[in-house]
């Protein structure tokens, strides 16, 4: 597209200059003051230094040979504040991404292949198998879910992990606190209370063991209520199986191969400080039982079967797991890029103007299914979706309950909606949508046309950006942008007006499908359903 034949063009004229190696620091971006033009570029800044000139001057020689070249669609090129070059297009570059959108569609624009198919292992939401998953649970599970379709459009092999810790005191203390209220007995001390235990308790048959049943019953709820959301795994991990098939005490007999364990006070310690860590963990304690660092340990060892780089989706109460498990990893001789850890925060709802503190039901936290009761999957999964997973999220349920445009999640899909709208109002007028490539695109120069087209061209660089940064909240912005510029569109330029010229029209009714194609591919990496009525 446009940007990459600049940024090639300027880098083939600083090689004819003298620059032998160009930077990487040479980039073509949009001015932050529209009036500068559409791309600018900082190569004379850049490159001033090295070959011993003024920037500006430097600029002149590089826009000499910039206007020489005649580069497709550029108009003006003109030199700003200490040596940017700014280019000025004109309308008729938009026109080439209109063609592109729609020649490729939904299922090859913005397929992009900087993955080059690395297997990426992603583990989310593993809540513990005691309860309900809670409303932070669902935050992590609908990013988790989005980050891997990102990453499978980027070129990346996912896969999808939940992680069951169905070893331990917890779960002991929930099987015995179902049996506590099927008995009508109290819960024991730092048991479960909240109605579900009392509903499920109800549901358990006589000769059921409570704690495995208990586990079962938990991860049926969790799933159904992930996949409420269109949240689903490809694995999921049992930490007793992983103990059974003798995984722990291989990777203890690994860890020390590694020269990183000692024993000290009767407990096995693995030096987790030779890696940055705050203070060496242990991996067995004084009375023989694993702590939990070492079956976890185990786990991700594990996990590298199913992908090379493994990535963690942790709770907001994470932030001290992350360096002691890259501390093994690297102790087994893991490399540093084969591990990343992303720190999710916490969820809170508000109500009526207040913050909705407890749940009935759960007696603690808010359920996603509560959530997703009020507002519905895709309204809960857009809203998740809204910000950065590192930043506090607020979710006021009276204005995502809204059918109106203070309502994202509706602005947007009646945006694909008004399409298939417009789609049909032509068929009853017996409005044909001609062949694209006999289309005169010419008459698309209002400035509301030409920003849906800028949104088309800017997909594949906010996606790969998405994907680079575990970002999804960024595609969510983008396909918020690209509906509000539609939707200007609709306002200031008539489509099936009986007054509008055929060929114009022609062409407004081809943008329309480019913006639909743009907008089922935002909806779909969002996991956010595309409807065709409202």
């Amino acid at each position: 597209m446009v940007r990459s034949q600049i940024l090639e063009a300027v880098r083939d004229a600083l090689q004819t200059l003298g620059v032998a190696e160009v930077p990487e620091a040479v980039t073509v971006e949009r001015p932050g003051n529209p009036d500068h033009g559409d791309w600018s570029t900082n190569a004379s800044l850049v490159c001033a230094k090295s070959l011993k000139k003024n920037p500006r001057q430097l600029g002149e020689e590089l826009m000499a040979i910039l206007v020489e070249a005649e580069l497709p669609h550029v108009e003006k090129l003109e030199i700003a504040g200490p040596g940017f070059i700014n280019f000025t297009l004109s309308p008729s570059w938009v026109h080439d991404v209109l063609r592109t959108v729609v020649a490729e569609g939904i299922e090859n624009y913005a397929r992009l292949h900087v993955g080059d198919g690395l297997e990426v292992n992603l583990e989310f939401v593993s809540s513990n198998p005691t309860g309900p998953l809670h409303a932070g649970g669902g935050r992590w599970g609908v990013f988790g879910d989005s980050l891997a379709r990102i990453m499978e459009r980027c070129g990346y092999i996912p896969h999808k992990e939940f992680y069951v810790n169905d070893r331990g005191t917890q779960t002991v203390l929930f099987g015995q606190s179902l049996v506590a209220r099927r008995d009508g007995i109290p819960v024991p001390a730092g048991g479960y209370e909240g109605e579900y235990v009392t509903e499920w308790a109800a549901e358990m048959p006589a000769t059921a063991d409570p704690t495995e049943w208990g586990i079962k019953r938990a991860l049926q709820e969790v799933e159904e209520s992930l996949a409420s959301m269109h949240v689903h795994f490809d694995t999921w991990s049992r930490e007793n199986a992983l103990v059974e098939s003798g995984a722990v005490e291989n990777t203890l007999i690994a860890l020390r191969q590694s020269g990183y364990v000692y024993e000290k006070d009767d407990a096995v310690w693995l030096a987790t400080t030779e890696f940055g860590d705050d203070k060496d963990r242990v991996l067995i304690k004084s009375d023989g039982d694993y702590t939990y660092l070492l079956p976890d340990v185990a786990y991700h060892r594990d996990k590298y079967n199913r992908g090379d780089l493994v990535i963690d989706i942790l709770g907001a109460d994470h932030h001290g797991y992350v360096p002691r498990m890259r501390a093994a990893l690297l102790a087994l001789g893991h490399e540093a890029d084969e591990y990343e850890a992303i720190i999710g925060q916490n969820v809170s709802l508000m109500r009526g103007g207040e913050e909705v503190k407890l749940s009935k039901r759960t007696g603690t936290m808010i359920a996603v299914d509560e959530l997703i009761d009020d507002l519905g999957p895709d309204v809960t999964r857009f809203a998740y979706l809204l910000q950065s997973i590192d930043t506090a999220q607020t979710i006021d349920i009276d204005v995502w309950k809204a059918q109106a445009g203070e309502n994202p999640v509706f602005y947007v899909q009646y945006a694909h909606a008004r399409i298939h709208a417009i789609g049909r109002e032509a068929a009853k007028r017996n409005i044909v949508l001609g062949d694209l490539a006999q289309t005169d695109l010419s008459g698309l120069v209002d400035p509301n046309e030409v920003a849906v087209l800028r949104d088309l061209h800017e997909l594949p660089e906010i996606l790969a950006g998405a994907a680079r940064d575990r970002a999804p909240h960024r595609i969510t912005t983008w396909v918020r942008g690209l509906a509000g510029n539609f939707h200007s569109f609709y306002a200031h330029c008539p489509i099936l007006r009986s007054d509008v010229d055929p060929d114009l029209q022609q062409a407004r009714l081809w943008l329309t499908e480019a913006t639909r194609i743009g907008l089922a591919i935002g909806l779909d990496l969002l996991g956010v359903n595309a409807p065709e009525e409202m």
